[in-house]
């Protein structure tokens, strides 16, 4: 198997095509990337931003290019020696018109051969939640009528422009007179004999009759652990890694499968064993992948959180919490705030999931004869779902794994832990439903409850957390990211070792990314916002300032203030975090173009939070007032604000500018590979989706790349710019493909300094063999720079030094940055009297 030295993720669609790609392919090699990782390439919905919505996984998407423009794309990698990583979506196809076997489906029923290819109910008709009203009003207003279908001509209900099958069974008698159908009695009766029900896009949480991905109901699951599903789902992806055109996949959302483990051994066994296998799956703290699973890794949302604790400042979380909860006008109690997420999501947004795993368990309860009533079940059910701490656990048929089965165990022992509710015995039952102790009579519905159970526990926890608790508390959105933990937890240097030699031992094929199209912010947007933790205190009289100086554009509507405290905060982070670097208060056209971005930002914030407007139900009043603000905020006319807010960020953005090029140093040498996401080779200061997948600026990277081995270029200009980021992450990408086996197999040994300003270094060391890589970079120097406008970034650290164990020492370096050599005995002296780079990437070989 070939494991990538660097990868080099692409998004698809939005103008980049395949011919464009192509034509980056020079540029990824002077990059120094290996593979170029591409978003799902086959053909999905019209207009599809992001191709996870797939109507065909046997063709690639015309839209983009199609199979002579993908042949031309893999031609011009392989030309430039560039392998192919490729996203695929085993877990779900759009619920579409445009999808021919969904579209099969709707037109014959249960009869269809794709029926069973797709998870759906089919003990009572299929919904298909796509009205904007209920069936029988849109009738009522004359919105739907019985047209001939244009690609068949056969009779269709026809809703605006989408037109949905008739099953044969109901015109075939006398199509002249279905077509002719006028009276709404005979349409509704008609409707009636059909294997399906239109029904309205707001009953879908609660009456779906199919399993949706998360609460998408535009994207059907699909039953991948059937052979014959996964044969016909896989036909093309494998024929491309036969041929030698794909190197590797990315499996997205392995945890929606019914079973992962089982998928990915077909997979293997069907990919051979040459194929790079990477996994999109969030990890809790502590958690790792199931060895037995034949993977490379995750594709690296834990290297995330692992960041984290190197570059925040642990000793003030409690300063900025207090300084939070100050402007909130209340404690924040974050196991009861998530608690209440998870209630909520729950009861609501995944009402017909939980109702589903309910009429299971009481239909195998009254099997056991055991006398539990709905509403202890009920209760008990919710209590297990809300206290799971994990994505889901893995059991199949034959049960659940000793892990899993130990880690339900302590769940139930939390469930049970107050004393009040749930129930014991109902508790105890959905134990034994879960761990497969019941009757052999049983046994169906109890791997279907397994499996439902598993298959919902990740979205309710991913929803929860990710979508709502991180867009109603914001005390410190750097750490309000995927793969971060939900509950306060302590941010210590050590633990980040820690995790790095977990990783090196695990997973050290994994991919280490800091930017996705997924991500709640940007690398160099979160680097920046870690800066928060170093400086609570001034950061929070800023923002009482700045809530002082716009306090007249506050608008007090029916429900209360617009924005709230906590909205405000939030506002004046995020703000703080996507500020270009050089944009200066009177630059008209660059506050505009920030507006832009930002707007969006702040509507999607306030509707994912789901507290005074949501995405259904939406409060007009309350979002058009906080984004009056906003635009207040940004108004050239502001210019108090704007200065204010300028001079003040300044610190903070110096001082992120070095946790940037910290984290990129630490990505490219740190067990894992390194994965760069499109633009973030110089500087991504995105925002969530859709700011994260706009299309960087290719002409201006490709030109900014200095393929000479010189000297760093550390100016002011270069700094600012992102080209200091971008050749650092050049020369070690390329370094790394001169040395794939100590950066794949290599110890990671965490080094220690010591001085006045020991806390102030991240120092550790790569070995295999002779080989030898330190690798020494500057954290948390906020309060150094706000002592020193002056200075781009902290020369050097002063009476400090990084001490070297015997391995290390008495040996001959290079610096990979400037070239210059030198013997090092016991320790490195991080003083530095010519002003360059607190950096060090020292190599040594005997």
């Amino acid at each position: 198997m070939t494991i990538p030295t660097a990868t080099y993720r692409i998004q698809f669609r939005n103008g980049m095509t395949f011919d464009r790609a192509a034509a980056l392919a020079p540029y990824l090699k002077r990059l120094g990337i290996s593979h170029l990782y591409a978003s799902p390439v086959f053909t999905a919905t019209t207009g599809s931003t992001h191709g996870y919505d797939v109507t065909d996984t046997n063709e690639i998407d015309p839209a983009i290019g199609g199979r002579k423009g993908f042949d031309r794309m893999v031609k011009a990698l392989k030309q430039s020696g560039l392998g192919l990583i490729l996203d695929i979506v085993p877990n779900h196809m759009a619920a579409s018109l445009e999808n021919r076997w969904w579209r099969d489906v709707i037109e014959h029923g249960p009869r269809s051969r794709y029926a069973h290819h797709f998870d759906i109910d089919w003990t009572r008709p299929l919904t298909l939640p796509f009205l904007g009203d209920t069936f029988e009003n849109v009738l009522e207003r004359d919105e739907i009528h019985v047209q001939p279908g244009p690609e068949t001509g056969h009779p269709a209900f026809a809703y605006y422009d989408s037109f949905y099958p008739l099953t044969p069974e109901s015109w075939q008698d006398d199509p002249d007179a279905i077509l002719n159908l006028t009276d709404k009695s005979a349409i509704s009766a008609l409707h009636q004999r059909q294997p399906w029900r239109l029904t309205c896009w707001r009953d879908a949480p609660h009456s779906l009759s199919y399993r949706r991905f998360f609460e998408i109901t535009g994207l059907v699951g699909v039953r991948v652990e059937d052979k014959t599903v996964f044969d016909d789902t896989h036909r093309l992806i494998l024929e491309l890694v036969h041929s030698g055109v794909v190197d590797g996949l990315r499996i997205d959302h392995i945890d929606g499968l019914a079973d992962p483990k089982g998928y990915l051994e077909r997979l293997r066994q069907q990919a051979g064993p040459d194929c790079y296998i990477t996994v999109e799956k969030i990890l809790a703290d502590g958690e790792q992948l199931p060895p037995e699973w034949p993977v490379s890794g995750t594709t690296g949302y834990e290297f995330i959180a692992a960041l984290s604790d190197a570059l925040v400042d642990g000793d003030n979380m409690a300063t900025l919490s207090q300084a939070y909860e100050e402007v909130l006008g209340r404690t924040v109690d974050m196991a009861n705030e998530l608690r209440a997420a998870k209630l909520l999501m729950s009861g609501r947004n995944f009402e017909g999931e939980f109702n589903t795993l309910l009429r299971l368990s009481l239909d195998i309860a009254t099997a056991e004869d055991a006398a539990l009533d709905e509403t202890a079940m009920s209760t008990a059910l919710r209590e297990l779902l809300v206290a799971f701490p994990v994505y889901r656990t893995y059991g199949t048929n034959e049960g659940l794994t000793p892990a899993d089965d130990a880690l339900l165990q302590n769940v139930v022992d939390s469930v049970k832990a107050p004393g009040t509710l749930p129930d014991p015995e109902a508790l105890d039952f959905l134990q034994r439903i879960l761990t497969g102790e019941l009757e052999d009579s049983t046994a169906d519905n109890v791997l279907v409850f397994r499996t439902r159970f598993q298959q919902l526990t990740g979205p309710l926890m991913a929803k929860s957390v990710e979508d709502t608790l991180f867009f109603r508390q914001h005390m410190a959105l750097a750490l309000n990211e995927v793969g971060s933990e939900p509950l306060p937890r302590p941010y210590a240097l050590s633990a980040f070792h820690k995790e790095m030699q977990t990783r090196r031992e695990r997973q050290p094929d994994a991919l280490s990314t800091t930017s996705t199209h997924d991500t709640k912010r940007g690398e160099d947007t979160r680097a920046r916002l870690y800066t928060l933790t170093e400086a609570p205190e001034e950061w929070a009289q800023c923002v009482v300032r700045w809530r002082e100086m716009n306090k007249s554009k506050v608008v007090l509507i029916d429900d209360g203030a617009a924005p709230r405290s906590g909205s405000k905060w939030m506002i004046y982070q995020a703000l703080a975090g996507a500020w270009p670097v050089t944009l200066r208060p009177d630059d008209h056209t660059g506050l505009k173009a920030l507006e832009d971005r930002f707007l969006p930002y702040v509507e999607k914030a306030l509707r994912e939070e789901k507290l005074r407007t949501s995405w259904d139900d939406n409060n007009d009043a309350y979002e058009q007032a906080v984004l009056g603000y906003v635009t207040h905020l940004l108004s050239a006319e502001n210019q108090s604000f704007l200065v204010d807010f300028h001079r003040a960020l300044q610190p903070f953005i110096r001082a992120g500018l070095v946790n940037s090029l910290t984290q990129a140093i630490i990505k490219l040498t740190a067990p894992g590979v390194p994965d760069i996401y499109q633009g973030s080779e110089a500087f991504n200061f995105s925002l969530v989706d859709p700011d994260n997948r706009l299309e960087p600026d290719f002409f201006a990277l490709a030109s900014a790349l200095d393929d000479e081995e010189k000297p760093l270029n550390t100016d002011q200009d270069a700094w600012f710019s992102g080209r200091t980021k971008q050749q650092v992450i050049a020369r070690l990408a390329r370094f790394r493909q001169q040395k794939p086996r100590l950066f794949r197999t290599g110890d990671y040994l965490p080094l220690s300094a010591s001085g006045s300003q020991a806390k102030n270094v991240i120092a550790f060391a790569r070995t295999c063999g002779d080989e030898a890589l330190i690798v020494v970079v500057p954290r948390l120097v906020f309060a150094a720079l706000a002592e020193h406008p002056d200075w781009l970034y902290p020369p050097g650290l002063q009476d400090t030094s990084v001490m070297l164990t015997d391995t290390l020492a008495g040996r001959r370096y290079r610096d990979l940055f400037t070239g210059k050599e030198e013997n090092l005995n016991k320790g490195i002296d991080l003083a530095s009297g010519d002003g360059s780079l607190p950096v060090r990437v020292l190599y040594s070989s005997f």
